[in-house]
């Protein structure tokens, strides 16, 4: 006879699916606001007569509010359940969304960026939370690995995306675009979720007071360390997402379409990192996982900056620039599960946790490059070797491999 150690055990394949397809698409929510409008970066500059670092604080202030919302929403799940949260968050996304549409200066759309970041938030963060209720040990890294593919995959198939959209609509039609996304969210949370948070947990849970559950995670050194090295993954993969509407289309002549295929074909990097590491988990510890792909990050975010500045030229930062976005995906599913494996009573706060600090730091630092101008890689590339150098010593330092015991089975 099986014993069901956790309640997703139970649910059939069909079930399963239906979960990774919807939460899928609510993780996603988030990095399609954040990125989407990418390819018109030149657009806004131009519609609304600013400069490159202006547009770019816009997307540091999506990361923001992505940031706030979900300090926001993930404590307060852990509260009340899990959909409520989520339908508000998506509710207000949506509102913002079209607010953008109608944005008539570069203030206002910053304003409004933020509102749309703190409503995307409540996707990513009650996706995790609701994996995290459902599942442990190896079948939470196997489901976490499929989300960890959509959160992965996202950020560059967006601009993809966006390129496209520019074909036939301007720049604010990419907001019409996804408004139209929060809606198919909503509309699949409400209909193909249930509660995943029974309320006797939610009594226990509030029976702890904040300050008790933020003491179990930050004196948890795996857990501070997991995140501190998935903020720092993000940040490099950030510089690289901020920077190159700019690198690709002034310093080399992309078109926005052709910028939106550097995007498609860098996604399978993504793909191959999430979907090896996974496979991987079952024979190798998660936390030698990350340590080798924070150390892959290093060695070719070092690649791309001493090819370029030997003038190698374009595929001198394309190749090991595709490497370095693979390394990116071998090290999400790794770093989520070493920060949530054991924090189920608290999944939703650990969950906003991680993702307050991937967007916060990412949306703080990344704008750097901003400031030295993007004439030629070596401001990104730079960005990309401090992240991973501080990464590998927070892995050696405060998570210690070696002290992590296996996962269950």
């Amino acid at each position: 006879m099986t014993t069901v150690v956790h309640p997703g055990d139970s649910l059939s394949s069909r079930q399963k699916l239906v979960y990774v397809i919807v939460l899928g698409a609510l993780t996603a929510l988030g990095p399609f606001t954040v990125d989407l409008y990418l390819p018109a970066f030149p657009a806004v500059q131009k519609e609304l007569l600013t400069t490159e670092a202006i547009v770019q604080l816009t997307l540091t202030a999506t990361t923001i509010g992505f940031a706030l919302g979900q300090l926001v929403v993930g404590p307060w799940s852990d509260r009340i359940g899990r959909r409520l949260p989520l339908i508000i968050a998506t509710a207000v996304h949506i509102a913002a969304s079209v607010a953008i549409v109608l944005a008539p200066d570069v203030l206002w759309l910053g304003i409004f960026r933020i509102l749309q970041g703190i409503g995307a938030a409540g996707g990513g963060v009650v996706a995790m939370a609701m994996v995290r209720d459902l599942f442990g040990g190896l079948p939470l890294v196997r489901m976490l690995s499929r989300l960890a593919l959509v959160s992965g995959l996202a950020p560059v198939i967006a601009p993809l995306i966006g390129s496209q959209l520019l074909l036939f609509l301007d720049w604010r039609g990419i907001f019409v675009f996804l408004a139209a996304y929060g809606v198919f969210a909503l509309v699949a949370a409400v209909f193909f979720l249930v509660e995943t948070l029974p309320a006797a947990r939610r009594a226990d849970i509030g029976h702890s007071s904040m300050r008790e559950r933020y003491r179990s995670l930050f004196s948890d050194r795996v857990f501070v360390g997991s995140i501190i090295i998935a903020g720092m993954t993000f940040t490099g993969l950030f510089a690289y997402l901020s920077s190159s509407p700019f690198l690709f289309q002034g310093v080399y002549g992309f078109d926005a379409q052709q910028y939106g295929l550097l995007f498609a074909v860098n996604s399978i990097g993504i793909v191959v990192g999430v979907q090896v590491s996974s496979r991987l988990a079952k024979y190798v510890g998660p936390q030698w996982i990350l340590l080798g792909a924070s150390t892959s990050m290093l060695f070719f975010a070092t690649m791309i900056l001493v090819l370029d500045l030997a003038g190698v030229g374009l595929f001198g930062v394309l190749i090991p620039l595709w490497f370095f976005i693979m390394s990116c995906g071998f090290a999400f599913p790794m770093q989520q599960v070493l920060a949530l494996n054991n924090h189920g009573s608290e999944a939703a706060t650990a969950a906003s946790l991680m993702g307050a600090v991937n967007f916060g730091v990412a949306g703080i630092i990344s704008p750097v490059v901003g400031l030295f101008g993007v004439h030629n890689a070596v401001p990104m590339s730079a960005l990309m070797m401090g992240t991973s150098v501080i990464g590998i010593a927070v892995m050696l330092a405060v998570v210690r491999p070696r002290s992590v015991p296996a996962l269950a089975r």
